[in-house]
């Protein structure tokens, strides 16, 4: 396979990844805690940076950025479950119990403030969690990158 085609296989995880994180939360309702959407933006990213190797212009450097995008949702994930199995402390606004930054309307809100805690977990299949399938899937989805990377480009391409 060539660069682009590869770039385009793991932007398209990317993309994967996201519509089953935004079906998750529209369709199954289950809402995405901060560090949820923390994972999120790399893989916006690797999307739009998929798209730009298509443009042909510098492809190497979008493939690189691509596989730091995919690495940084990636250290990310793995930062969560950390936080999910108590290995480490997550953020103060959503780990802990923690209500910090929240007003006194929005405590006794009949409808809630919303928060969802990143050191609960929410969904997980095999003894694995969002945040650890996200962690697994976005390490191939670098490893992709970086075969991309290693790739030569024809000649009619800027490096």
């Amino acid at each position: 396979m060539t660069r682009t085609s590869l770039s385009l296989l793991a932007a398209a995880g990317s993309l994967g990844l996201l519509l089953g994180a935004w079906g998750f939360e529209y369709i199954g309702g289950l809402a995405p805690c901060q560090m949820c959407y923390w994972q999120r933006w790399p893989h916006m990213a690797a999307v739009v940076l998929g798209a730009l190797v298509l443009t042909g212009f510098y492809p190497r450097v979008w493939t690189g950025l691509g596989a730091l995008a995919a690495l940084t949702t990636a250290g990310i994930g793995v930062y969560h479950v950390g936080v999910e199995q108590a290995w480490w402390p997550g953020p103060a606004s959503c780990s802990g119990g923690s209500l910090s930054g929240l007003s006194g309307d929005q405590l006794l809100s009949l409808e809630g403030p919303g928060i969802v805690m990143c050191d609960e977990i929410a969904w997980q299949i095999l003894g694995i969690s969002m945040a650890g399938w996200n962690a697994i899937a976005s390490f191939g989805l670098a490893a992709l990158w970086v075969v991309a990377l290693m790739r030569p480009i024809s000649a009619h391409q800027h490096a």
